[in-house]
């Protein structure tokens, strides 16, 4: 056992120190490799840093009611007769003023991107200070909060970073409304940055919307048990609202950029396939290139199986450098990269390219699987390989 695996390590030896022979065809096959990790980390960083956004916003202390059937809060309508029966259901915390409750609305607004000067929807949101308290990370980083009443709003951090006009202190208008720009706000680096917030009142008188809502949010009085809240909306037959916590809302609205994690992992197939064409043609050369050693080795006695595992070795250590590139060159360029696409209300999220460990560890697999396919068959040649005809095609 021994003398083979000291043969396997001294045939390694000699074909990484062979590479130099074959650098360009060697760098090439590092590169395609290399390429093809790249592109598969950043769609996977894509999806993981959408759906971090999206579920880092929803706590389990809170629950959200919207119109039964309503996928999204842009589609459900919430009338004042129901918020006031709402808050006399069980299950519900209360402090000094009440049941904590807070009736929101949602309606888009147009901003200009600026990485393209594009329009795009943005959320804006209708709520109180209760409202705000509901969301327990809030800060304001620049200027203050609005004033209820008036045409004052503040903008989440992540409007700042990808949008033009939403300074502190400027005026915007949507529609024949003006509104200014009194301060900004973030939380987390969550969905929520991604919005607009003004008086939910002020909202209702310039967009028609009378006492109506989209949603309302409560706390609950234990986090994550809604039953006591659900028994008394499937008792009033006025309630036809569906409840949730807002962890499992936006968890599930964070799932549907799961297409491009699907998406990527296909792009990434098909270029893998080219990427071990080019290696296989690599491989190849290398065993033709190394031919007169290996049957030196083998006339010294070196076992078929060792010329098999030196030479998949080389194609692992080509791929595994490819690898190590392509998550160097995705970890640089789209580790924490600012985007934003359109969320499950049809309005811009902005969000970051999260790179994590496991997504490091698939790219590895990946590279791994390059290397081994593209050696295999080469190995197999290279074990295989008659010693006389060996000599013979170097004379």
């Amino acid at each position: 056992m021994g003398s083979l695996i000291s043969q396997i390590a001294t045939v390694t030896v000699m074909n990484i120190r062979s590479l130099p022979r074959r650098l360009w065809m060697s760098l090439a096959m590092v590169l395609a490799s290399a390429v093809v990790v790249a592109i598969l980390l950043a769609f996977l960083a894509m999806a993981k840093g959408f759906e971090t956004t999206m579920s880092s916003a929803g706590s389990d202390r809170v629950a959200m009611l919207m119109r039964e059937g309503a996928a999204a809060e842009l589609n459900s309508v919430v009338t004042r007769d129901q918020v006031n029966l709402v808050e006399d259901l069980p299950g519900i915390a209360s402090d000094k003023d009440g049941p904590v409750v807070s009736p929101e609305l949602y309606v888009i607004v147009d901003g200009i991107k600026k990485s393209t000067g594009t329009e795009a929807n943005i959320p804006l949101r209708g709520l109180d200070s209760r409202g705000m308290a509901l969301r327990g990370n809030v800060q304001l980083t620049r200027g203050r909060s609005f004033t209820p009443g008036t045409n004052e709003l503040i903008v989440g951090e992540g409007v700042l970073r990808e949008f033009d006009g939403f300074d502190v202190g400027s005026e915007v208008r949507f529609g024949k409304n003006t509104w200014r720009v009194v301060g900004a706000f973030s939380t987390g680096g969550n969905v929520f940055e991604s919005e607009l917030w003004a008086d939910a009142k002020v909202i209702q008188s310039h967009y028609n919307r009378g006492s109506s809502f989209q949603t309302i949010r409560v706390q609950l009085q234990k986090p994550g048990d809604l039953q006591p809240l659900q028994q008394g909306i499937d008792a009033d037959p006025r309630l036809n609202l569906d409840v949730q916590t807002e962890k499992a809302y936006f968890t599930s609205q964070g799932k549907q950029l799961q297409y491009m994690a699907i998406f990527g992992r296909v792009i990434s197939f098909i270029m893998a396939l080219g990427a071990l064409a080019g290696a296989l043609n690599t491989m190849y050369t290398s065993v033709a290139d190394r031919a007169r050693e290996i049957a030196t080795l083998r006339a010294l006695g070196f076992s078929n199986f060792s010329a098999f595992c030196g030479t998949i070795a080389e194609a692992l250590v080509l791929a595994i450098a490819g690898g190590l590139l392509g998550s160097a060159a995705a970890f640089l360029f789209f580790d924490g990269l600012n985007a934003s696409t359109l969320g499950g209300s049809f309005t811009q999220v902005v969000f970051r390219f999260e790179m994590s460990p496991e997504l490091f560890v698939q790219g590895a697999m990946l590279a791994l699987v390059i290397g081994f396919v593209s050696g295999f068959f080469p190995a197999w040649r290279a074990a295989r390989l008659p010693v006389i005809v060996a000599f013979r095609q170097t004379t």
